[in-house]
């Protein structure tokens, strides 16, 4: 065999892929996450307490509870729609299910310390 042949390393896609099995990584999946904004707030759903809950399971299924700055927002249809796609890409993610949640109804005390200062909250 040629030194060629067993001087192979992983690719990085398979490197940071998790064992089949195992849940994806909670910390890709909140980056994940993260990169969605409210088109109406320069702040991700993250940092702006849209998340409730993020179930990681161990056949890569991810399932996300979220919810919406009030039940009139304009961006009801699309929000869900974009974490779910983003989630999607998350190695590790065989499927990504959102469901909007109302309860407790979200207010300015869920946002982070970052979202607050961006959005000159305090």
């Amino acid at each position: 065999m040629s030194e060629a042949m067993t001087d192979i390393t992983p690719s990085e896609d398979t490197a940071t892929a998790p064992a089949p099995g195992t849940a994806p990584d909670q910390e890709a999946v909140i980056a994940a996450i993260a990169t969605v904004y409210d088109p109406e707030i320069p702040v991700n759903i993250y940092e702006l307490g849209l998340i409730y809950a993020i179930d990681l399971h161990d056949d890569g299924r991810v399932h996300i509870e979220m919810t919406l700055t009030a039940p009139n927002c304009p961006s009801a249809q699309e929000l869900p729609e974009m974490v779910r796609d983003a989630v999607s890409h998350v190695p590790g993610v065989t499927q990504a299910t959102v469901e909007i949640v109302w309860d407790p109804p979200w207010d300015m005390s869920r946002m982070s310390d970052d979202a607050r200062l961006a959005l000159n909250m305090f």
